[in-house]
């Protein structure tokens, strides 16, 4: 049986910081991502790919400010928002990955399944919201926008008075017809689901799917993705070669093997930024530790090198 990975493609590895968002960009982007999968490909792995939405998703709700303001467009809520960019960054993925198989001469089917991702309705972090999303307000539009809608703000340390609107970030629960994606690519087809974390919805009291006014991380919905739908491995794209030590000190270090116990004392110690790779390396312990026999972080266009990335295993065996 060919071995299954899930490769979780970073929404800043799609839509980097310096470039302006157009379609261009992000599609060429997305195909020089794409290239560096085909060597797994080529060795025999079944692939599922997720993906991050971050800018994304924040032009999508500069998109509904825009047309409420110019045109009295009704804003669409959060979780529509998030099922809006699955939907375009998956369709843009598969697309272009059908493209890169036929340079390679590979032939594979493709898809893309918008993705629910279910959460508890009473995880903590829905008294607590501290995900930042969307535009920056100044004080007093964000207080028209508090009371109008109930949103919650926080003030915004990149801009002075600048407020920016919080949500919840709850955990990751169940990932929906995950049975459905394990099928599909252990059939050899590439699947690309629960992009942007999944679209977060919870079950009420009457057993119905409710939306949830939510985002999750997309990395730790791609770690359980890949746990419960027993992938071997389980790949984070980013935009840095390595896990660093002591990153950006003197006596930084580059780690490039790594086992769940030494993880785990560096998480607790501090050596990884929480706005960075600490939910990177969260999520890579909890594949390890729900079975799967290798994380690996590693710069999106580095994947095909070997020599680069760091491989989060149990035990150090790679």
């Amino acid at each position: 049986m060919n071995k299954l990975a899930v490769v979780a493609l970073g929404g800043n590895a799609l839509l980097r910081g310096n470039q302006d968002g157009t379609i261009d960009e992000q599609e060429e982007n997305t195909a020089d991502i794409l290239e560096n999968l085909i060597f797994l490909i080529k060795e025999g792995y079944n692939l599922v790919i997720t993906h991050g939405n971050g800018p994304q998703v924040g032009n999508i709700l500069m998109r509904n400010d825009a047309g409420e303001q110019m045109y009295d467009i009704p804003q669409m809520p959060l979780d529509i928002c998030v099922a809006d960019s699955q939907g375009g960054i998956g369709y843009m993925i598969e697309r272009i990955m059908l493209n890169v198989l036929k340079k390679n001469n590979i032939k594979k089917n493709t898809v893309t399944l918008v993705t629910m991702v279910e959460v508890d309705k009473d995880d903590e972090a829905f008294n607590d919201p501290a995900k930042r999303v969307g535009k920056i307000y100044n004080k007093e539009q964000a207080g028209i926008l508090a009371e109008k809608r109930g949103w919650e703000f926080r003030e915004e340390v990149k801009l002075k008075d600048g407020m920016r609107r919080v949500v919840p970030s709850p955990k990751p629960i169940r990932i929906m017809n995950e049975n459905v994606i394990e099928k599909l690519a252990r059939q050899g087809t590439i699947v690309i689901a629960s992009g942007g974390g999944g679209v977060p919805v919870y079950i009420d009291e009457a057993g119905n799917v409710r939306p949830s006014e939510a985002v999750i991380d997309k990395d730790l919905a791609g770690s359980l993705l890949a746990a419960r739908i027993k992938a071997d491995e389980f790949y984070i794209l980013t935009d840095v070669p390595y896990v660093y030590i002591n990153f950006n000190k003197p006596d930084q270090k580059v780690v490039e093997f790594l086992n769940l116990a030494d993880t785990k004392k560096y998480l607790d110690d501090g050596m990884f930024a929480e706005g960075s790779m600490a939910p990177k390396i969260r999520a890579c312990i909890q594949f390890v530790e729900k079975g799967g026999d290798k994380s690996v972080i590693t710069e999106a266009f580095k994947l095909a090198d070997k020599k680069y990335g760091t491989k989060i295993t149990r035990d150090y065996q790679v």
